[in-house]
């Protein structure tokens, strides 16, 4: 496969393996995918329906915007669509000065966040993007904040959405957000993330596809074609996945329940498909116990189903309870009894 881009890489979105390289641990600028930072912890720190208003100084920053002006009152909810569609630097700076008091706090978060994912090649100087001197990534470190990302439910529908409504201004009134991400209309199954584009940089883009439970992100940084790259690097990536369909080894499996209505509660394990490069050396253990006390509610968890590979965990499932277990009578009788007893003390004493 050749791609125009400087450095490149797609990773299964399901376990972060490598199915394609190209320069990719090379330090580069990384221009406005540094966003899918600046959106993460903005997501992560919550409260999205906080209204802020906009200074001065918050919007001291160049370049793409959504269009805040000093004065202006905005969600945090609109700021992420405004930050991930519109690429809005205005948006960073007020996500910034919102969640990390100020820029330079803001950053500090951003390369704990970076550090705290063992990004050791990945170095934030601003949350919009704007070039730096000590502002850069590798093209697989970008891939795997982007997968840890998108298992932020919030941060994965804001960039898979190719417009939004917003309200804000002063007062707020209602406009309407196009996604730069082309892809997200050229290329059925993609479902994200974000473009950039600096002198510096050159162009930079992260995207993501998803097809009949298969999963990649690919990332080019310095990119002349990119969008022709990314059309090729994802099918490329959704192809070179099998899918291995494992099972535990039983259907169904009786637990003896203590002092319960019925003596055995019934579960079953559920089967799951390994979406992998590899589809050697997946192992399968069942964790049970000997034995449960009542009462057992129907939807609590008893168990686990623990599918590995290679000694690397892919996925603890739980095992449920399908139904109620009530305690016996003779034990609810006794129960009644020492509670009313216990009543009767407490009332006397």
């Amino acid at each position: 496969m050749s791609v125009s881009a400087k450095s490149a890489v797609v990773i299964n979105g399901q376990n972060g393996e490598i199915i394609y390289s190209k320069n990719a641990d090379q330090k580069m600028p990384m221009a406005s995918t540094t966003k899918i930072m600046t959106g993460l912890l903005l997501c992560e720190y919550g409260n999205f329906e906080r209204q802020i208003t906009v200074t001065a100084e918050m919007l001291r920053v160049e370049g793409s915007s959504m269009g805040l002006l000093a004065g202006d009152k905005v969600t945090l909810h609109d700021l992420l669509y405004g930050l991930m569609l519109a690429s809005g630097n205005d948006a960073a700076n007020v996500i910034a000065f919102t969640v990390g008091g100020t820029l330079d706090g803001f950053v500090k978060m951003m390369n704990e966040k970076a550090k705290e994912l063992g990004l050791k090649n990945t170095s934030f100087e601003t949350p919009s993007g704007l070039d730096g001197e000590n502002h850069y990534t590798t093209a697989y470190e970008l891939a795997i904040l982007t997968r840890y990302a998108m298992q932020n439910e919030d941060f994965a529908k804001a960039v898979s959405c190719e417009s939004a409504t917003l309200n804000y201004g002063n007062p707020p009134y209602r406009r309407t957000l196009t996604n730069h991400n082309k892809l997200l209309k050229m290329y059925d199954n993609a479902v994200g993330v974000k473009t950039g584009f600096t002198k510096k940089s050159g162009r930079c883009l992260v995207s993501a596809a998803k097809s009949n439970g298969k999963y990649v992100i690919a990332v080019t940084l310095n990119a002349p074609s990119d969008w022709s790259d990314h059309k090729v690097m994802l099918d490329y990536g959704l192809s070179s996945i099998k899918q291995t369909h494992c099972s535990p080894p039983f259907e169904s499996y009786n637990i003896h329940v203590v002092n319960g209505e019925k003596e055995s509660l019934t579960v079953k394990a559920t089967n799951y498909v390994v979406n992998s490069l590899d589809a050697e050396n997946i192992t399968c253990e069942v964790f049970l116990p000997q034995f449960l006390y009542a009462p057992v509610g129907a939807g609590d968890t008893v168990g686990s189903v623990v599918y590995s590979q290679n000694g690397k965990t892919l996925a603890s499932i739980p095992i449920k309870a399908e139904n109620d277990i009530q305690l016996c009578k003779t034990q609810k009788d006794l129960l009644t009894t020492i509670f009313d007893n216990i009543k009767s003390i407490l009332v006397n004493i």
